[in-house]
Protein backbone atom coordinates (compact mmCIF):
# COMPACT_ATOMS: atom_id res chain seq x y z
CA UNK A 1 0.00 0.00 0.00
CA UNK A 2 1.73 3.06 -1.26
CA UNK A 3 0.52 5.29 1.96
CA UNK A 4 0.08 2.98 4.58
CA UNK A 5 3.59 4.32 6.36
CA UNK A 6 0.98 7.93 6.55
CA UNK A 7 -1.56 5.72 8.60
CA UNK A 8 -1.99 7.24 12.18
CA UNK A 9 -0.46 5.42 15.21
CA UNK A 10 -4.53 5.74 16.70
CA UNK A 11 -5.80 4.13 13.41
CA UNK A 12 -3.45 1.49 13.25
CA UNK A 13 -4.48 0.36 16.65
CA UNK A 14 -8.20 0.24 15.25
CA UNK A 15 -7.50 -2.00 12.81
CA UNK A 16 -7.30 -5.34 14.79
CA UNK A 17 -10.44 -3.90 16.78
CA UNK A 18 -12.27 -4.07 12.77
CA UNK A 19 -10.68 -7.28 12.00
CA UNK A 20 -12.00 -9.16 14.72
CA UNK A 21 -15.28 -7.25 14.30
CA UNK A 22 -15.33 -8.53 10.93
CA UNK A 23 -13.96 -11.99 11.47
CA UNK A 24 -17.10 -12.45 13.50
CA UNK A 25 -19.74 -10.98 11.60
CA UNK A 26 -18.88 -13.11 8.56
CA UNK A 27 -18.54 -16.56 10.66
CA UNK A 28 -22.03 -15.09 11.32
CA UNK A 29 -22.69 -15.24 8.07
CA UNK A 30 -22.74 -11.31 7.14
CA UNK A 31 -21.69 -10.26 3.63
CA UNK A 32 -21.64 -6.19 3.70
CA UNK A 33 -22.21 -3.89 6.70
CA UNK A 34 -22.95 -0.27 6.81
CA UNK A 35 -20.40 2.22 8.70
CA UNK A 36 -23.14 2.68 11.07
CA UNK A 37 -23.73 -1.13 12.16
CA UNK A 38 -20.02 -1.74 12.63
CA UNK A 39 -19.55 1.26 14.48
CA UNK A 40 -22.76 0.23 16.85
CA UNK A 41 -20.80 -3.44 17.03
CA UNK A 42 -17.14 -1.99 17.98
CA UNK A 43 -18.12 1.12 19.59
CA UNK A 44 -16.29 3.39 17.21
CA UNK A 45 -17.83 6.70 15.49
CA UNK A 46 -18.91 6.05 12.02
CA UNK A 47 -17.00 8.86 10.95
CA UNK A 48 -14.15 7.41 12.38
CA UNK A 49 -14.23 4.20 10.84
CA UNK A 50 -15.12 5.70 7.26
CA UNK A 51 -11.90 7.75 7.89
CA UNK A 52 -9.74 4.96 9.04
CA UNK A 53 -10.91 2.67 6.18
CA UNK A 54 -10.26 5.62 3.66
CA UNK A 55 -6.47 4.76 3.65
CA UNK A 56 -6.79 1.76 2.68
CA UNK A 57 -8.59 3.03 -0.60
CA UNK A 58 -12.16 3.47 -1.80
CA UNK A 59 -13.50 0.32 -0.14
CA UNK A 60 -17.28 1.17 0.82
CA UNK A 61 -20.51 2.06 -1.70
CA UNK A 62 -22.96 5.25 -0.91
CA UNK A 63 -26.31 3.28 0.43
CA UNK A 64 -24.55 -0.29 0.25
CA UNK A 65 -21.35 0.13 2.65
CA UNK A 66 -19.04 -2.44 2.59
CA UNK A 67 -18.06 -5.64 1.74
CA UNK A 68 -17.13 -7.61 4.74
CA UNK A 69 -14.77 -10.44 2.13
CA UNK A 70 -13.29 -7.67 0.50
CA UNK A 71 -12.16 -5.57 3.53
CA UNK A 72 -11.05 -9.03 5.70
CA UNK A 73 -8.83 -9.94 2.58
CA UNK A 74 -7.57 -5.82 2.20
CA UNK A 75 -6.19 -6.13 6.02
CA UNK A 76 -4.70 -9.19 5.11
CA UNK A 77 -2.79 -8.49 1.90
CA UNK A 78 -2.18 -5.00 1.90
CA UNK A 79 -1.40 -4.04 5.91
CA UNK A 80 0.08 -7.82 6.32
CA UNK A 81 -2.19 -9.23 8.64
CA UNK A 82 -2.99 -12.54 7.93
CA UNK A 83 -3.77 -12.77 11.72
CA UNK A 84 -3.13 -16.97 11.18
CA UNK A 85 -0.44 -16.83 13.59
CA UNK A 86 0.85 -19.71 15.00
CA UNK A 87 1.25 -19.12 18.75
CA UNK A 88 3.49 -21.07 21.20
CA UNK A 89 2.58 -20.70 25.34
CA UNK A 90 5.74 -21.26 27.52
CA UNK A 91 5.14 -22.14 31.13
CA UNK A 92 2.02 -23.90 32.29
CA UNK A 93 1.54 -22.82 35.70
CA UNK A 94 -1.82 -21.40 36.56
CA UNK A 95 -1.76 -18.30 34.44
CA UNK A 96 -0.09 -20.18 31.67
CA UNK A 97 -3.28 -22.67 32.17
CA UNK A 98 -5.69 -19.69 32.35
CA UNK A 99 -4.23 -18.43 28.72
CA UNK A 100 -5.08 -21.88 27.07
CA UNK A 101 -8.41 -22.31 28.01
CA UNK A 102 -9.15 -18.69 26.81
CA UNK A 103 -7.62 -20.42 23.35
CA UNK A 104 -10.28 -18.73 21.05
CA UNK A 105 -8.32 -15.56 19.12
CA UNK A 106 -8.76 -17.28 15.62
CA UNK A 107 -10.97 -14.43 14.84
CA UNK A 108 -7.92 -11.73 16.11
CA UNK A 109 -4.53 -13.23 15.74
CA UNK A 110 -4.79 -16.93 15.75
CA UNK A 111 -3.98 -19.14 18.12
CA UNK A 112 -1.73 -21.00 20.51
CA UNK A 113 -0.78 -24.13 18.86
CA UNK A 114 0.85 -25.66 21.71
CA UNK A 115 2.84 -25.12 25.38
CA UNK A 116 5.77 -26.20 26.52
CA UNK A 117 7.17 -26.53 30.00
CA UNK A 118 9.78 -27.91 32.11
CA UNK A 119 7.53 -30.44 33.83
CA UNK A 120 4.78 -31.01 30.57
CA UNK A 121 4.23 -34.44 32.41
CA UNK A 122 2.08 -32.49 35.73
CA UNK A 123 0.24 -30.28 33.46
CA UNK A 124 -3.39 -31.47 33.01
CA UNK A 125 -6.54 -31.01 30.60
CA UNK A 126 -4.67 -29.43 28.37
CA UNK A 127 -6.74 -27.93 25.49
CA UNK A 128 -3.16 -28.11 23.17
CA UNK A 129 -0.61 -30.26 23.36
CA UNK A 130 2.16 -29.72 26.17
CA UNK A 131 5.58 -30.63 25.18
CA UNK A 132 9.04 -30.65 27.42
CA UNK A 133 10.91 -27.17 26.83
CA UNK A 134 14.11 -28.47 26.16
CA UNK A 135 12.19 -30.30 22.85
CA UNK A 136 11.30 -26.95 21.16
CA UNK A 137 13.49 -27.36 18.55
CA UNK A 138 11.67 -30.26 17.60
CA UNK A 139 8.28 -29.58 18.56
CA UNK A 140 7.81 -25.92 17.88
CA UNK A 141 5.40 -25.22 15.04
CA UNK A 142 7.28 -24.20 11.59
CA UNK A 143 6.95 -20.89 10.81
CA UNK A 144 6.00 -20.11 14.41
CA UNK A 145 7.56 -16.19 15.76
CA UNK A 146 5.23 -15.31 18.78
CA UNK A 147 5.71 -16.69 21.87
CA UNK A 148 3.38 -16.31 25.18
CA UNK A 149 5.69 -16.29 28.31
CA UNK A 150 4.34 -17.31 31.74
CA UNK A 151 7.07 -18.32 33.82
CA UNK A 152 8.76 -16.98 36.93
CA UNK A 153 12.30 -18.28 37.02
CA UNK A 154 14.78 -18.97 34.26
CA UNK A 155 13.34 -16.19 32.36
CA UNK A 156 16.55 -14.48 30.52
CA UNK A 157 17.86 -18.38 29.99
CA UNK A 158 14.29 -19.41 28.56
CA UNK A 159 14.18 -16.05 26.59
CA UNK A 160 17.80 -16.54 24.84
CA UNK A 161 16.04 -20.25 24.07
CA UNK A 162 13.48 -19.05 22.28
CA UNK A 163 15.39 -16.68 19.93
CA UNK A 164 17.62 -19.37 19.06
CA UNK A 165 14.67 -21.15 17.86
CA UNK A 166 13.41 -18.30 15.82
CA UNK A 167 10.80 -16.80 18.09
CA UNK A 168 11.27 -12.82 16.93
CA UNK A 169 7.84 -11.75 19.64
CA UNK A 170 7.20 -12.63 23.17
CA UNK A 171 4.14 -11.86 24.65
CA UNK A 172 5.94 -10.93 28.52
CA UNK A 173 3.99 -12.14 31.13
CA UNK A 174 6.95 -12.38 33.68
CA UNK A 175 7.30 -8.97 35.74
CA UNK A 176 11.23 -10.03 34.91
CA UNK A 177 14.02 -7.98 33.63
CA UNK A 178 15.54 -9.48 30.48
CA UNK A 179 17.22 -8.53 27.25
CA UNK A 180 16.39 -9.39 23.77
CA UNK A 181 18.83 -8.25 20.46
CA UNK A 182 17.20 -5.84 17.88
CA UNK A 183 15.01 -7.30 15.80
CA UNK A 184 13.49 -9.24 18.65
CA UNK A 185 10.05 -7.50 19.96
CA UNK A 186 8.73 -7.39 23.22
CA UNK A 187 5.49 -6.69 25.00
CA UNK A 188 5.29 -6.57 28.27
CA UNK A 189 1.72 -6.96 30.15
CA UNK A 190 2.02 -5.74 34.07
CA UNK A 191 -1.19 -6.46 35.10
CA UNK A 192 -0.14 -4.68 38.87
CA UNK A 193 1.38 -1.23 36.75
CA UNK A 194 -2.22 -1.28 34.97
CA UNK A 195 -4.27 -1.00 38.42
CA UNK A 196 -1.97 1.70 39.54
CA UNK A 197 -2.06 3.84 36.59
CA UNK A 198 -5.81 2.76 36.77
CA UNK A 199 -6.17 3.46 40.86
CA UNK A 200 -3.89 7.13 40.05
CA UNK A 201 -6.37 8.05 37.52
CA UNK A 202 -9.10 7.49 39.59
CA UNK A 203 -7.87 9.31 42.72
CA UNK A 204 -6.99 12.39 40.22
CA UNK A 205 -11.08 12.38 38.94
CA UNK A 206 -12.22 13.00 42.27
CA UNK A 207 -9.82 15.65 43.11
Amino acid sequence: MGNKKQVPKATLHRYPVYLKALRKLRAGGKTRIMSKELAEYVSIEPTTIRRDFSFLGSLGKQGYGYDVDTIIRIFSNELGMNFQEKIILVGCGNLGKALLNYNNWDHVVGEIECAFDLEPEKVKDACVPVYDLRDIAEKKPESCRIAILCISRNVQETVDLLIANGINGIVDFTSEHFSVPEGVHVKEIDVVSSIQELVFEANSMQK
